[in-house]
C-alpha cells in the first residue's frame, strides 16, 4: 500500500508547528488547506491555544477561563468553536490537493466531527500533511496504526533538514498520484 500521507510526531516545542506552516508555504502550489495551533501568552504565561486557517481565519481551542466538561490539564476546551471553525476551512474545495493540519491531539480530538473528518480526509485523494501527538490513546493511537501513512519523528536536531526531506516526498506521492 502506498504512503500517501505524512504524519508529525515529536515532543512539544520541538518546532514541528514551524514546519507545518514553513511546509504550507513551500507547498502553495498545491492549494493547502488547513489550520495551526498557536499558543495563547499573556504576561508571558500559557494561557491556551488559538486556531489560525492557512487562509488567515482565527478561532479559538481551548483557554483556561473556559468552563464547562471539555478538558485537557488546566485548559477548558471550545469543542462547539472548534467545530464551527472546522466548518470555515475550505477543506473540500476542488482547487484544495493539500490538507494540513495541526495538531491530531487530545483537545482537537474531544470532537467527534474532528475525529470523522480525519478519517475521511486521511481515505481520500488529497495529500495530508499533519502533525499528531506523540503520546495519546484511542483515536491517536488508531491513526498512528494506518499502514497508509509515513512517520517523521521531529527532534530539534533534524528540523531544519526534515523541510527538505518532506518537501521530496511530497513531490513523489503528487507524482504517484
Amino acid at each position: 500500500m502506498t504512503k500517501k500521507d505524512i504524519l508529525l510526531t515529536g515532543l512539544p516545542g520541538v518546532g514541528k508547528t514551524t514546519l507545518i506552516k514553513k511546509l504550507s508555504k513551500e507547498l502553495a502550489g498545491l492549494h493547502p488547506a488547513g489550520f495551526y495551533t498557536e499558543e495563547i501568552r499573556e504576561e508571558g504565561i500559557r494561557k491556551g491555544f488559538a486556531l489560525i486557517s492557512l487562509s488567515g481565519t482565527k478561532g479559538l481551542l481551548s483557554h483556561i477561563e473556559i468552563e464547562g466538561p471539555y478538558r485537557v490539564g488546566r485548559y477548558g476546551v471550545d469543542v462547539k468553536g472548534f467545530e464551527d471553525f472546522l466548518d470555515s476551512v475550505a477543506f473540500s474545495a476542488h482547487e484544495t490537493n493539500l490538507v494540513i493540519i495541526d495538531e491530531i491531539g487530545k483537545m482537537e480530538c474531544m470532537s467527534s466531527k474532528f475525529r470523522r473528518f480525519i478519517k475521511e480526509i486521511l481515505d481520500s485523494e488529497k495529500l495530508v500533511i499533519a502533525t499528531i501527538a506523540l503520546k495519546g490513546r484511542g483515536f491517536i493511537e488508531e491513526i498512528k496504526k494506518r499502514n497508509d501513512v509515513r512517520f517523521f519523528d521531529v527532534t530539534r536536531g533534524n528540523r531544519d533538514t526534515l523541510l527538505v526531506e518532506i518537501l521530496k516526498e511530497a513531490s513523489c506521492i503528487r507524482q504517484m498520484a
